[in-house]
């Protein structure tokens, strides 16, 4: 499960853009930046300056990441994709080490509190983008690098535009797609894991897949002859990149290997450059082991009263039988304004706007992930956002299809991961924060602990009435995110097998086989999953320590809607803002 992020990173009512001040401030920062720049210029900076300088590096920021800017709704950019030449990738290093001098060389004296703010977290946007660049080297890597970039579905299904201004955008796309594959295939070193290669399978057959076929059939209504064939022929010649850079990865695969660990340091390094925790090993298995025993008891007390007499599993197995009918799609449409509704009815946190979720079943090249939302990014107006549904995988067993569709109750806390009061809802407020870094980078610890987070809020607020088979559908998602925890640290810092991650699923998560398999191999190229655990448990944290001091759970609605103000920053960093300098650990 997950959030694709409409805006920058896994990302996201604007004021226009005035020319004056800031306009001549961000010319000076230009020349500043074109001669080299010398540190003491910026050391005497204002406020103003600090602006022009965010204005200026999200704009260049967006050059360099084309599909980012599509996505977060700068339609300037249609049809562009990154440069992933060997050189362009350096340069764009080079680029963020420049940037992050400079940031670091304001003085946060001269800054206003928001501001300086500001400036701690694009310093951590720019260490989280070089993390994954340089240090993991993942262009170089780990195939799904290049996956978000090359996702056609805004084009497609966001209807920012006429569908005939949507279509010329997508022949551009479509017509660099082949430039794009072919720098892959160059920046991928060889051998791969066989878990990278199964995934990059998926997700690059099935984006041929979905040109031939849902982008055919969306721009079908067109009837401008010229554009018809010239999207004939570009997206013919994409489809055709895509199935020989399916073939290419097939082919590796009698090398493949097993070689996905980043290692106990780099592992390490992750959580800081990205997450903002300088943290060791030990203290993460803790914490980790906790939290899951933690649902393990919750998990037997709940089974005792749904299934008693019964063991775990078959408990489970009661629970998962209660198919939402109709479908998991159909199911999930009944349940989202019943769990608006409930967020309201208990006052949990402020709902800022109107819009409201759609539901669908997920393409194909998305389908490695049970559940995700398409949210359309800040500079979109009016634009629904998408919540989508993987089906079974068809190459599985019919008992594997039939055990992949969630019950109710798991499906009924997806829906609130997704939508209510979890993503969906967050973005909402990161869309509308005065911050232009915090509408636009907004951090996988936050996004996911912040939507994990609030699947055990929404039990704890009285979802279900206290329904035994509810607290079991809550139960699982948490218990899948407490191995995905514990299968992070293992596979990346401490040895641990695929076998060994998928057996860890089945014993103490009760996954079905299908999802164990599913879950495992994620971790190899997904080393960040540990994310939904870590972030759910500092917000708790956070939360325990806000609210101490006012009132407890009358403080819940002002303790989130103050948190969602802040964007998607490191939890650590809005630890300290929310709670002074002295704010202790953050979990």
């Amino acid at each position: 499960m997950g959030v694709l992020v409409n805006n920058i990173a896994n990302d996201k009512p604007r004021r226009p853009f005035r020319l004056s001040v800031k306009a001549i401030l961000i010319v000076a920062v230009i020349v500043i930046t074109a001669v080299g720049g010398d540190q003491r210029l910026f050391a005497v900076t204002n406020g103003l300056d600090w602006d022009a300088f965010v204005s200026r590096f999200i704009e260049d920021y967006l050059v360099t990441h084309p599909d980012v800017a599509v996505r977060a709704g700068r339609h300037e950019f249609d049809g562009k994709l990154p440069d992933w030449s060997p050189a362009a990738l350096k340069k764009q290093g080079d680029w963020l080490h420049s940037h992050r001098k400079r940031a670091l060389a304001f003085n946060p004296a001269r800054l206003g509190e928001h501001q300086r703010l500001e400036r701690d977290y694009l310093i951590a946007v720019i260490d989280g983008n070089l993390f994954w660049l340089a240090s993991a080297e993942w262009p170089y890597k780990n195939p799904m690098f290049y996956a978000e970039a090359l996702d056609p579905n805004v084009y497609v299904t966001r209807e920012y535009a006429p569908l005939p201004a949507r279509m010329r955008a997508y022949i551009d796309y479509a017509k660099a797609v082949p430039i794009a594959v072919q720098q892959i295939r160059n920046n991928l070193r060889t051998p791969l894991p066989r878990t990278y290669i199964d995934v990059a399978r998926k997700v690059f057959a099935g984006l041929a897949t979905f040109y031939e076929k849902d982008v055919a059939a969306e721009f079908a209504a067109v009837n401008d002859a010229k554009l018809r064939s010239e999207f004939a022929t570009a997206n013919a010649k994409a489809a055709q990149a895509m199935k020989r850079l399916d073939q290419w990865f097939e082919s590796q695969r009698a090398h493949a290997t097993e070689n996905y660990a980043l290692g106990p340091a780099p592992f390490l390094q992750m959580l800081k450059d990205t997450e903002g925790l300088d943290v060791s090993i030990e203290q993460l298995q803790h914490i980790g082991r906790e939290d899951l025993d933690r649902n393990l008891r919750a998990l037997r007390v709940a089974c005792a009263s749904f299934a008693p007499e019964k063991p775990i599993q078959e408990c489970i197995a009661k629970a998962q039988a209660d198919k939402p009918e109709g479908g998991a799609v159909a199911g999930a449409r009944r349940q989202l304004p019943l769990l608006r509704s409930f967020v309201v009815a208990n006052d949990l946190v402020s709902i800022p706007g109107p819009e409201e979720a759609g539901v669908a079943e997920s393409p194909p090249y998305q389908r490695w992930n049970p559940a995700y939302i398409d949210i359309p990014g800040p500079f979109e107006r009016g634009l629904p956002s998408v919540y989508y549904v993987a089906p079974p995988d068809p190459s599985w067993s019919k008992a594997e299809r039939e055990a992949y569709v969630p019950g109710e109750a798991p499906l009924l806390f997806i829906s609130v991961h997704e939508v209510w009061p979890g993503h969906f809802l967050q973005f909402l407020h990161s869309n509308r924060v005065s911050s232009k870094v915090a509408r636009l980078f907004v951090g996988y610890g936050f996004a996911e602990g912040w939507a994990h987070y609030a699947e055990e809020l929404m039990w704890e607020a009285g979802l279900g009435d206290g329904d035994p088979g509810v607290h079991i559908g809550q139960l699982q998602d948490a218990l899948r995110r407490n191995v995905r925890f514990l299968s992070a640290i293992g596979l990346h810092a401490q040895g641990m097998t695929v076998r060994e991650s998928e057996q860890m699923f089945l014993d103490l998560a009760y996954q079905d086989i299908a999802n164990a398999r599913q879950q495992a191999a994620r971790g190899t190229f997904d080393p960040a999953y540990l994310n939904y655990t870590l972030g759910k448990l500092m917000i708790r944290k956070l939360r325990n320590d806000w609210t101490g001091a006012r009132g407890g759970r009358k403080a819940w609605r002002a303790f989130h809607d103050k948190l969602l103000s802040y964007g998607g920053p490191p939890i650590p960093l809005v630890r300290e803002a929310m709670l002074g300098p002295n704010a202790g650990p953050p979990f």
